[in-house]
């Protein structure tokens, strides 16, 4: 079988030309002056491999994520150990640009190979390119770099339209874990209405994921350099970092799902725990728009469930906040179906539920909720979480003796919280008897 390829770059003309004259298994079909003329030619149908003769330097995660996405496996040739390492990063295969041309051609095959083995015409939605991460190439020696995940677990805060405390529960997780010694990064992902930044009083308004995609987009994102881009908060109890969000909703467009992927898999090797503040949105837009591989507005919310260790999903317990939640539930489901979230139920009070609001909320929750399992409660204590957004803090600073702050810590941090029935009020009681 032919394999249809084009070519970029005019520096290695020997090389191409060779290649051009195998009776082999490929076939150059086109040869491209620059890359947005390969790009458009391998968007087109027309090859099923691309070689980089030259200016590799132009390739981002992004583009190969496009790429990747129609079914078009890449190798960069590159003589520069520096250059094969940002290569590798964003997924490309890279070999020196003495390799043989029957050599290439061997390689193109398996590359080819590689792509078509996870299934025909997989195009992932929203995740991380790799055509050629499995590739046994020459490469110019680049330094060693981690191919699986670093040892650090996500955790991300999700919840439905309608502001039911998902920003509050993510800073204050990060704040709580931090305070037990761990060491935390708080990701503001939420492409919609990022406040990470605005709650805990930080002035910055630089945008760090944004930057941070923009490093991981070319493949220059290295632990020093993630360090260097989140903001450290220090708080009384202990000292944790920021990424904050995007200052704009309208530049969505920088949280590419490729690069937002790099980041969080760069963000496990330098905390134990990375705490992702989500969107609210799960429509996956692909019928909004007549281009498939135009950037996805939701693109950041999904990709960061998908990578998530832990889920939290939060709710706010009122008429309109449970309905909510349900029907946010079941678009989960359909969105990320491998997520097992924790259910959450934000801002009980009896006001707006009845009296006994725990046990009005089990009820209903048994009786009209989704399988998921309604499994824990957080107090509506008004005046400690105004405290905290009103001086830019958390709730273990200004109010540590709040029924939230407890609730909160229990949550997440308590281990003998977890086989124990997570209830705010009889938890407050038993503060109160201690007393």
């Amino acid at each position: 079988m032919s394999i249809p390829v084009v070519t970029v770059g005019q520096s290695r003309d020997d090389l191409v030309g060779g290649l051009e004259r195998l009776h082999g298994p490929v076939t150059v079909v086109r040869r491209c002056t620059e890359l947005p003329e390969l790009l458009a030619a391998c968007q087109s149908g027309l090859a099923r491999a691309a070689v980089v003769a030259d200016g590799s330097e132009g390739l981002t995660s992004s583009l190969v994520d496009r790429l990747s996405a129609v079914g078009v496996a890449i190798i960069a040739l590159t003589d520069n150990a520096d250059e094969a390492a940002r290569l590798r990063s964003i997924g490309v295969a890279s070999a020196l640009t003495g390799v043989e041309s029957a050599a290439l051609s061997d390689r193109i095959a398996e590359a080819v190979a590689q792509l078509t083995g996870r299934g025909p015409g997989v195009a992932r939605r929203s995740g991380p390119a790799d055509p050629g991460a499995a590739l046994k190439s020459v490469q110019a020696e680049p330094p060693a770099g981690p191919d699986e995940p670093g040892p650090g677990r996500i955790i991300a805060v999700w919840g439905p339209a309608g502001a039911p405390g998902r920003t509050t529960v993510a800073a204050n997780i990060a704040g709580e874990l931090a305070a037990e010694g761990t060491a935390v990064l708080l990701v503001d992902a939420d492409s919609y209405g990022a406040s990470i930044a605005a709650v805990l009083g930080l002035l910055d308004e630089s945008a760090g994921l944004a930057q941070a995609c923009r490093l991981a987009d070319q493949g220059l994102l290295d632990r020093e350099a993630l360090e260097k881009i989140a903001a450290p908060v220090a708080t009384k109890a202990g000292t944790f970092r920021v990424l904050t969000g995007i200052t704009r909703a309208d530049r969505w467009t920088e949280l590419r799902a490729s690069a937002l992927a790099l980041v969080l898999e760069r963000a496990r090797e330098i905390a134990e725990v990375v705490v992702v503040d989500a969107g609210f949105c799960l429509e996956a837009d692909e019928e909004l728009s007549f281009d498939t591989l135009a950037p996805r507005r939701n693109a950041a919310t999904l990709r960061s469930l998908e990578l998530a260790d832990t889920l939290y999903a939060v709710g706010a317990a009122d008429p309109v906040g449970v309905p909510r939640l349900v029907r946010g539930l079941a678009e989960l489901e359909l969105a990320v179906p491998q997520a097992s979230p924790i259910v959450v139920m934000n801002r009980v009070r009896a006001s707006s539920v009845g009296r006994g609001p725990e046990r009005q909320l089990m009820d209903a929750w048994e009786r009209y909720g989704p399988a998921s399992e309604l499994k824990a409660f957080l107090p509506y204590d008004v005046s400690a979480a105004d405290a905290a957004l009103l001086g830019g803090s958390l709730l273990l600073e200004v109010a540590p003796d709040s029924s939230l702050r407890h609730a909160i810590r229990d949550l997440v941090c308590a281990s003998d919280q977890q086989n124990r029935k997570s209830s705010v009020f009889s938890s407050t009681a038993r503060r109160r008897a201690k007393d």
